[in-house]
């Protein structure tokens, strides 16, 4: 069969990543939705239980918010503010405890000046200039034929890969600190530990899967564009 047309065989990572994330993601979802069932014996809320984690980690001055969405929960470190989705804020799951308290383990780490959440919020500002600046600039250097553009693209886009990077440990830290004050107080006993390990668990693949999704399209812009001869 004649192909007219060229056919780029690096876009195959482009795919694995694709899938790899889109796995990830169905996999924390269908989790999730395993454990929201399970009411937890405490009958606490999800914001509740945020609430006597940080009472019980010597913190004070964070705020608390509800957020629509569903598993957009996120802790802010500039405004000290910890907002939890609808299906975590007012839900008894063990599945709504297990991601508040993972919420809560970003604001100790924030108390406790935890290093890698450090560099990933100084690291920010220019993850997102990179990302969006690293293909135009590439595709600015392949028109003009300039090897040094295309160079700083990449560069750009490689800081965006660092930030995906030093998120893992991040979060990692911040689920261990959530399982480890969910049984110091006792807001999850016995087996609910267990199963909100399994919540968490999942939840981290996703951030793997983005990291790992980001270096193969890093991958793919080195075997593209890294090796072309100077002008």
């Amino acid at each position: 069969m004649y192909l007219p047309y060229y056919i780029d065989p690096t876009y195959v990572l482009v795919i694995i990543g694709l899938v790899i994330t889109l796995a990830a993601s169905a996999k924390v979802k269908t989790t999730f939705a395993k454990y929201s069932k399970y009411r937890s014996m405490s009958g606490l809320t999800g914001e509740q239980a945020a609430q006597r984690i940080l009472q019980s980690s010597g913190i004070y001055d964070v705020t608390i918010e509800r957020i629509q969405g569903n598993l957009s929960d996120n802790y802010d470190p500039r405004s000290k503010v910890l907002r939890l989705s609808d299906s975590v804020y007012g839900q008894t799951s063990i599945a709504a405890i297990g991601v508040a308290a993972h919420e809560c383990g970003h604001a100790i780490q924030h108390a406790n000046s935890y290093v890698p959440l450090k560099l990933r919020s100084a690291i920010v500002p220019v993850a997102n200039f990179g990302s969006m600046a690293a293909w135009p600039l590439i595709l600015l250097g392949v028109f003009m034929r300039g090897q040094t553009l295309i160079d700083l693209g990449i560069i750009l886009f490689s800081a965006a890969v660092l930030f995906q990077l030093i998120t893992l440990p991040v979060e990692v830290n911040a689920s261990r600190r959530a399982i480890a004050v969910l049984g110091g107080t006792g807001i999850l006993y016995g087996d609910e530990l267990k199963y909100s390990k399994k919540v968490l668990g999942a939840a981290a693949l996703t951030y793997v899967a983005a990291a790992a999704s980001m270096i193969l399209q890093l991958l793919r812009l080195v075997l593209l564009f890294g090796g072309r001869k100077r002008d």
